[in-house]
């Protein structure tokens, strides 16, 4: 259902916009809606109007009617959405959020992607230390030793996390790494309730990193965002301050991404 906010919205975006903010307000319904009234309910369009513009979008293509008096979407919005989708770069889209967290923090930022059982990074910018990062875009990273990993993993369900722990195994890579399936998913369970994961020197020695998960347009997880720094420039207990600013950014991130609200308002 469209939020009493998103109505408010498109009512009055097409009470004083042009045919054209009406005919895209009233392609958007259709997504959610296949009755003239509801349509005209959900957009503040007049019915006689919503009927035009379908019988506008049915030509088109970008609207079919469903035989029991109502509308769906045409097969001409899938073919623009493939079109669309093969030139979608995450990377750039979330770009604008990244250097913004990148300004803020001065720690090295990275943006990773979910590919099968890993992570993959798509997008680094270095921190503003006297050091770098043993990270490059398009290194693989492991699921269950990372905090981009991890932000992952807690929005799968516990029978996925097990799935992917028993095809990768979980592999001690330092003395702070998570090594047991139940170990994992105590620990999943608590990022799942603060939001945000931590990579507590797990992954490499000397270095701690905070991490929030990132959402596609449909709302599954996509992949995740972090900041990272040597531990001593970190400190353990400042965390909880810098976590709150991961979460907002990666927030920001999945709304360029085109993700639902209701995704990202955890």
């Amino acid at each position: 259902m469209i939020g009493s906010a998103r109505v408010s919205r498109l009512k009055g975006v097409v009470r004083e916009g042009s045919s054209i903010d009406k005919a895209l307000a009233v392609l958007e319904a259709i997504a959610e809606h296949h009755r003239v009234t509801d349509i005209a309910a959900a957009t503040g369009v007049s019915k006689s109007t919503v009927h035009r513009i379908l019988q506008s979008l049915v030509d088109w293509g970008f609207a079919r009617a469903d035989g029991a008096g109502g509308y769906e979407p045409g097969p001409r919005i899938l073919t623009l959405a493939g079109k669309v989708m093969s030139r979608f770069d995450p990377s750039r889209q979330a770009s604008a959020a990244l250097r913004a967290l990148h300004e803020r923090t001065g720690y090295t930022t990275h943006f990773g992607i979910l590919s099968g059982d890993e992570a993959v990074y798509v997008d680094k910018l270095e921190g503003r230390r006297p050091y770098q990062m043993p990270s490059r875009v398009g290194m693989s990273l492991r699921l269950h030793s990372t905090a981009i990993g991890k932000a992952i993993l807690a929005e799968l369900s516990d029978d996925e996390v097990r799935v992917i722990a028993e095809r990768t195994g979980l592999a001690r890579l330092t003395p702070a790494t998570l090594t047991s399936v139940e170990g994992l998913l105590a620990h999943l369970s608590k990022v799942r309730a603060v939001g945000y994961a931590l990579d507590d020197e797990e992954n490499e020695p000397g270095i701690r990193c905070v991490g929030a998960a990132v959402f596609d347009h449909t709302g599954r997880v996509l992949g995740g965002i972090s900041i990272s720094s040597l531990a001593m420039d970190m400190e353990r207990d400042g965390l909880e301050v810098l976590a709150p600013v991961v979460i907002a950014a990666a927030r920001e991130v999945s709304l360029a991404l085109g993700a639902p609200a209701a995704a990202v308002a955890r």
